[in-house]
């Protein structure tokens, strides 16, 4: 579903802090440090899993998985092409599609 790697990469693409990602998410911020410090494929509650993926594509991020089509063929993170910045604002909007997703 998505690796340790690859929930930093797409805090780095977003440039937002741990802090940030817990909001955008609704999970507490030693959620978001516990999964970032998992080794490989993050495992736990399906819904934090679910929220935090919701998040991240609501904020503009896809995940590729493996065996994808990617430059190298790997796991990664790709901004999507209607990213839009002002989408993180206070975070309300991404916890409403969330919400709504569920």
């Amino acid at each position: 579903m998505i690796t340790s790697p690859q929930l930093r990469a797409a805090r780095a693409l977003l440039g937002i802090d741990q802090r940030k990602l817990a909001e955008l998410s609704g999970l507490s911020v030693p959620t978001i440090q516990r999964m970032e410090a998992s080794e490989g494929i993050i495992r736990g509650n399906v819904d934090s899993l679910m929220k935090l993926v919701g998040a991240l594509d609501l904020a503009g991020v896809e995940l590729i998985a493996e065996g994808a089509s990617s430059q190298v063929g790997g796991r990664g993170v790709r901004l999507k092409a209607e990213h839009d910045p002002a989408r993180l604002g206070d975070g309300t909007e991404a916890r409403q599609g969330i919400r709504s997703a569920a």
